[in-house]
């Protein structure tokens, strides 16, 4: 139970890196919005593993978004090119999350749906434009890149499903090296 518990709240923080809440109480199983009623899927029903794939999946999905935005409303090259990096590594990411979600046995399908959270921050982020874009966008990359990272680093030690324990693992490298970017933004 402990293990499981542990494996919960990872995930939980992993899906808190999409928002960049990190002080924000939330429900065990993965929910970016601090309330299990805005999961994406009933905590009832669902493993560990697959909490932690879907907080992946949505997490890629909310970066690969909000750089896009980036691309559009950022006035600062050095963000619209960090954000170019993001939607490239996200999207390579959420292919291999896909290939280790194949490989769990049973097999486990990522639910990249935004939380209600992430619909939030993304809004707020489509009503700032120039500077004022550039500040919140590198804020919430920060602190996603440093939830996510505490996320993947207690899934690699203590993950239930071996395919995704091993993509957990192998991201870390990356994640630090995009954390130690968004902090340099």
């Amino acid at each position: 139970m402990k293990h499981a518990a542990l494996i919960a709240m990872s995930a939980a923080a992993l899906a808190l890196a999409s928002c960049g809440k990190k002080d924000e109480a939330v429900a065990p199983e993965m929910a970016a919005t601090g309330t299990s009623a805005e999961m994406a899927t009933p905590a009832a029903n669902m493993t560990a593993g697959q909490s932690f794939a879907n907080a992946a999946a949505s997490s890629g999905a909310f970066e690969i978004a909000t750089s896009r935005l980036a691309g559009e409303k950022a006035a600062s090259a050095k963000i619209k090119s960090f954000a170019q990096a993001m939607i490239k590594a996200h999207t390579e990411a959420s292919a291999k999350l896909m290939v280790a979600a194949a490989a769990a046995v049973p097999p486990v399908t990522p639910d990249s749906q935004l939380t209600a959270m992430q619909q939030q921050t993304l809004a707020d982020l489509t009503g700032k434009s120039g500077a004022e874009f550039d500040t919140a966008y590198a804020k919430v990359q920060v602190e996603a890149h440093q939830t996510t990272l505490d996320a993947l680093k207690a899934y690699s030690a203590s993950g239930d499903v071996p395919s995704l324990k091993s993509f957990a693992t192998a991201l870390v490298p990356t994640v630090t090296a995009h954390l130690n970017m968004a902090k340099g933004l």
